[in-house]
Formats: C-alpha cells, sequence, structure tokens
C-alpha cells in the first residue's frame, strides 16, 4: 500500500534559528492535531538538517529531507554536499530533479539518474521531481516530456530500487506562480505516470509508488487535489513556510 505524504520544500529560506522555530511548532501541530497516517516530510536547507532530524526523532511519522546532492561520494567539489553527508545528519529523503535545478544549475535527465543511484546507494529516497514548462503543455507535449524524464532519470531502476523512490509532479508552469493544474488535469497527468511505472515494471509496483502533486497547492485547493484517485499528496512550496497553511494540507489525510 502506498504512503500519503506532504512534503514540504523550504527552498532557500529561513536562517538556522527560524527554521527550527518553524519546525518546533510543525512538530507539536502534527503531534496534537494529526491523526492519520499521512507521513510528514520537510525538506531543508542543509544548515538544518541536523537539528530538524534530532527534533523530528521522537515523532513517528515526521522526517526530514535534503533538497539536492552530489553525485560523486565525496572529492573537491567546493560548496557541494555528497549523499553520504545529507545521510549523516539524520535525513530520510533528498529531492532530486526540481525545475529549479533543471533550469538555473542546467541538471539533465542523466546527471539526474547519477544523482538518485548516489542517493539510494547511501539510503536517502529520492523524491523525483518531473513537470513540464508551459510551452510544453500548449504543444500538447507534456506525456512525452514526462515520459522522457522517467526514462531517463528513474527507470534504469532495479525493481527493488525503484520501490524507494517517490514520485513528484510538478507542472513547470504552476511552481511560484499562483496558476495550479486543475485537479483533473493533475489526475490524467498522475494516471499516466503510474500506467508508464506498470509499462515499465507491472502493476503492483506502480499501485505501491507515492506520487506527489506540487505546483503552487494551498489549503484552498489540497482537498481536492488529494482526493483524485492518483494523487498521494504533495510537495509543498510556498506554504510550507507557513506552520497553519503546512497543517492544513496535512491534515486532509486525517481520517
Amino acid at each position: 500500500m502506498r504512503k500519503n505524504i506532504v512534503a514540504g520544500n523550504w527552498k532557500m529560506n529561513l536562517d538556522y534559528e527560524k527554521g527550527l522555530s518553524l519546525f518546533s511548532e510543525i512538530v507539536n501541530m502534527v503531534k496534537d492535531e494529526v491523526v492519520g497516517n499521512q507521513e510528514v516530510i520537510v525538506c531543508s536547507p542543509a544548515i538544518h538538517l541536523s537539528s530538524l532530524a534530532k527534533l523530528a526523532a521522537p515523532v513517528k511519522n515526521v522526517t526530514v529531507g535534503g533538497q539536492n546532492i552530489h553525485q560523486a561520494e565525496s572529492g573537491a567539489y567546493t560548496g557541494e554536499v555528497s549523499a553520504s553527508q545529507v545521510k549523516s545528519t539524520g535525513a530520510a529523503y533528498v529531492i532530486l530533479g526540481h525545475s529549479e535545478r533543471r533550469a538555473y544549475f542546467g541538471e539533465t535527465d542523466e546527471l539526474l539518474a547519477e544523482k538518485v543511484d548516489a542517493a539510494l546507494k547511501h539510503d536517502l529516497k529520492p523524491i523525483f521531481c518531473i513537470g513540464e514548462t508551459i510551452e510544453e503543455r500548449e504543444n500538447e507535449r507534456f506525456f512525452e516530456i514526462i515520459q522522457s524524464q522517467l526514462d531517463k532519470g528513474v527507470f534504469h531502476l532495479s525493481n527493488a530500487d525503484f520501490g524507494q523512490v517517490v514520485l513528484a509532479y510538478e507542472p513547470v508552469w504552476a511552481i511560484g506562480t499562483g496558476l495550479t493544474a486543475t485537479p483533473a488535469q493533475a489526475q490524467e497527468v498522475h494516471a499516466y505516470i503510474r500506467e508508464a511505472i506498470a509499462n515499465k515494471y507491472n502493476q503492483e509496483i506502480a499501485d505501491n509508488t507515492t506520487i506527489l502533486y506540487g505546483g503552487s497547492a494551498n489549503p484552498g485547493n489540497a482537498k481536492e487535489l488529494f482526493s483524485q484517485p492518483d494523487i498521494d499528496g504533495g510537495l509543498i512550496g510556498g506554504a510550507s513556510l507557513k506552520s497553519r497553511d503546512f497543517l492544513d494540507i496535512v491534515k486532509v489525510f486525517n481520517t
């Protein structure tokens, strides 16, 4: 059975103390208000990871993740962080393939495949992001783009390794723009992704893969988005920087 997950992506926000303060609020709210089995992940800047992991440790359904890793084990890569370093902080996940990394840092699917391998080698679960630009959607190439990102980025993995991957569909045109895919648009793509997994692996693996939606998800639209049959939660940007907004999204899965 696949997990329901709400993952926050703080991006390059919050200094050390503000990060600890926000995460402490989130942890306390989860303990007081979350009654379902949904997993809550906060992917923070590297400066926060070790301290956040310690705060999360006593809470069964809260974990932390990094926002990036280098593909190499170690070496002369000033300013970078390796999978083993992120893992050593207590993190369990790492975001890979975010559209901002693809656009601003030139990350290709081939490079991302190396990063996925590095993450899995060190027992970090990749949250692997895929999605189309506005031009690719308007040209009706979005299925083609998503298939290519899957093929080159994660479909080289064995059945067992792929089972550790969380996918996040983030239409690039909806990230930080205030635009959101309609529930029907998001479900259409999520269903396509699940079918692509079944075609590559098998139906059981497809049924057990968590696929998140990202792209201006907020407390006002999360319930309708997450109620779609193939949407298992969200990768949340701006709303994850406000504890109440973030927890209201998490609580969509309360049972």
